[in-house]
């Protein structure tokens, strides 16, 4: 069977770290400061981990 290939789209999203979770940005950072908080993007900026029910399938996208 060929090697499966990585979803491009899912690879520029989420990166894998050492111990295999995956880390993925939030939303809401694109535009449209004013509107939010000092607080919320102070927040925003962080990077979070998949939820355990997207991971399942977000694990197979990202074969490497």
């Amino acid at each position: 069977m060929p090697k499966m290939k990585t979803h491009k789209g899912t690879a520029k999203r989420f990166k894998k770290t050492g111990s295999g979770k995956v880390k993925r940005s939030h939303a809401y950072t694109s535009h449209m400061f004013a509107n939010k908080s000092q607080k919320q993007k102070r927040k925003l900026r962080k990077s979070a981990l998949v939820s355990s029910g997207d991971y399942k399938r977000i694990k197979d996208m990202l074969p490497k």
